[in-house]
C-alpha cells in the first residue's frame, strides 16, 4: 500500500474512533440513559476529552506503520531519514498514548466516586456523621489513587525508552540511597502526607466538621493530602498544613455529633423576677423552630463586684449555625422583655450617702481643710441601696443624713 493511502486510512479510522466516542457520549447524554443510571452524568462530565485523546492515539497507533514516512530503497527497507522520523513519531504517540490512558483511568475513578459522595452528601440525621466520614476517606483515597497511577505512568514512561530499561538494575540498586536523601529533602512533605491518612482513618476530622481552630470558629471545607481548608462563619477560607492538626489542640464541635448547648449571660439588678424570666425563657424556646425541645434553663450563675447579678440562660439546638441563631434570638427577647415589664430590674449604678463623723453640722472638711457645705457629703460608690424612690441628693430640701430638712 502507498504511503498515500496509508495516511488516507490512519485519518479514516482516527476521525471513525472519534465518531464512535462521540455516539457513546451522545447515547449517555440521552434522557433515557442519564435518568436511569446515575453514573452516565459525571461519566460524561469527567472522561469526554481523556476518552477522545485516548481513542485516537489507540487508532493512530493500530494503523500506523514505520514505512510510511519516505521511500524505500531496493532492498524494500524505508530509508535512515525516514527511518529515524519514524522511531520519533512512535515514540512520541507511545508516550502520549500511557499518559492519556493513566489521564482516562483518574478521571473514570473520579467519576465513579462522585456519585458515592454525592448521594453520601444528601444523608441527615443520625446517618450524618458516618456518612461525613466515609465521604473524607473516599476523598483522600482517590487522591492518594491519582498520586499511584501518575507515579506508575511516569514509569512506564520513562521505561519506554530502550536506555532506561538498560539502567534499570542499577536504578534499583540505588533506589535505597535515593530514597534516604529524598525523605530527608522532603520530611515536611512526607510528614503532612502521613498525617493526612491519620486524620482520614483516625476520624478525627471529617467533612463539613464543625471546628475552633486558633480562635476561629469555621468548618472543613476541604481535606488533602497536605493541607485543610477551613471555611470561617465569614466565608473567609483559613488554609492549615495538615501536620497542624495532629500537633496543636483544637476543637471539634461535631465529633460525635452536630447538637450544641449555647448560653446566654444577662447582667440585671437584685430585683429581676428570676422565675418570671424562666417561665418567658421557656414559652419563648418552646415556640421557635431552632430550639430542639430537649435541653433549656435560666440560673443565678454569680453577683458581679459591681452589685450586679449574672444570669445565665441555656438552650440547646441541632447544630452550631443553629445554636448561635438561638441564642441571639433570645437574648434579644430577654432584653425586651426585662426592659418592657421590669424596668426597675435593669442594670445600674448605686451610691450610697454617708454622715460624716465628728461633726454635728453635717458638714465634711474639703480636701483644702475648710468646711465642706451643708447637705453634701462625700458619697462611696458601689455601695448598695434598695431600689425605689429618689437618691437624697436628687431632692433640694434634703440633708447629709438622708432626711428631709426641718
Amino acid at each position: 500500500m502507498s504511503s498515500v493511502a496509508s495516511w488516507i486510512l490512519l485519518v479514516v479510522v482516527v476521525l471513525a474512533a472519534i465518531v464512535a466516542v462521540e455516539l457513546v457520549r451522545r447515547v449517555l447524554r440521552s434522557r433515557h440513559v442519564n435518568g436511569r443510571f446515575s453514573l452516565a452524568g459525571p461519566l460524561v462530565q469527567r472522561c469526554t476529552w481523556p476518552s477522545f485523546a485516548t481513542a485516537a492515539l489507540v487508532a493512530f497507533n493500530t494503523v500506523y506503520a514505520p514505512n510510511m514516512f519516505g521511500k524505500q530503497n531496493t532492498s524494500g527497507t524505508p530509508d535512515a531519514p525516514s527511518t529515524t522520523t519514524a522511531a520519533v513519531v512512535e515514540q512520541a504517540v507511545t508516550l502520549l498514548l500511557i499518559a492519556c490512558v493513566a489521564w482516562l483511568v483518574i478521571q473514570a475513578a473520579y467519576a465513579v466516586t462522585d456519585v458515592v459522595l454525592a448521594r453520601l452528601s444528601t444523608v441527615e440525621g443520625e446517618g450524618n456523621r458516618r456518612a461525613r466520614r466515609i465521604r473524607t476517606q473516599i476523598a483522600l483515597v482517590r487522591r492518594v489513587a491519582a498520586a499511584v497511577i501518575i507515579i506508575v505512568d511516569m514509569g512506564a514512561m520513562l521505561f519506554s525508552f530502550p536506555a532506561v530499561r538498560a539502567l534499570g538494575a542499577g536504578l534499583l540498586a540505588s533506589a535505597g540511597i535515593a530514597g534516604v536523601v529524598a525523605g530527608i529533602a522532603a520530611q515536611s512533605t512526607l510528614s503532612n502526607l502521613i498525617a493526612g491518612l491519620q486524620l482520614a482513618f483516625s476520624d478525627a476530622i471529617r467533612l463539613d466538621d464543625a471546628v475552633v481552630v486558633g480562635g476561629e470558629w469555621g468548618r472543613i471545607e476541604e481535606l488533602t493530602l497536605t493541607y485543610v481548608v477551613v471555611r470561617l462563619w465569614d466565608e473567609r477560607r483559613l488554609i492549615l498544613p495538615v501536620s497542624y492538626f495532629t500537633t496543636t489542640p483544637f476543637e471539634n464541635w461535631t465529633r460525635y455529633e452536630s447538637r450544641v448547648i449555647g448560653h446566654v449571660l444577662l447582667y440585671v439588678d437584685w430585683s429581676v423576677p428570676v422565675d418570671e424570666l424562666r417561665a418567658e425563657l421557656y414559652r419563648r424556646l418552646r415556640d421557635h423552630p431552632l430550639w430542639d425541645q430537649k435541653d433549656w434553663t435560666i440560673q443565678v450563675t454569680d453577683v458581679q463586684p459591681n452589685g450586679l447579678v449574672e444570669l445565665r440562660a441555656l438552650m440547646s439546638a441541632s447544630d452550631a449555625p443553629s445554636v448561635w441563631d438561638l441564642k441571639c434570638d433570645m437574648r434579644e427577647h430577654l432584653v425586651a422583655y426585662v426592659r418592657d415589664h421590669y424596668p426597675e430590674a435593669l442594670p445600674r449604678l448605686r451610691v450610697e450617702d454617708f454622715p460624716p463623723a465628728g461633726r454635728g453640722d453635717g458638714s465634711a472638711p474639703g480636701a483644702d481643710g475648710s468646711a465642706a457645705k451643708p447637705g453634701r457629703s462625700p458619697v462611696r460608690a458601689g455601695a448598695l441601696r434598695p431600689p425605689g424612690g429618689p437618691y437624697p441628693d436628687d431632692t433640694p430640701d434634703s440633708q447629709a443624713d438622708g432626711g428631709p430638712v426641718r
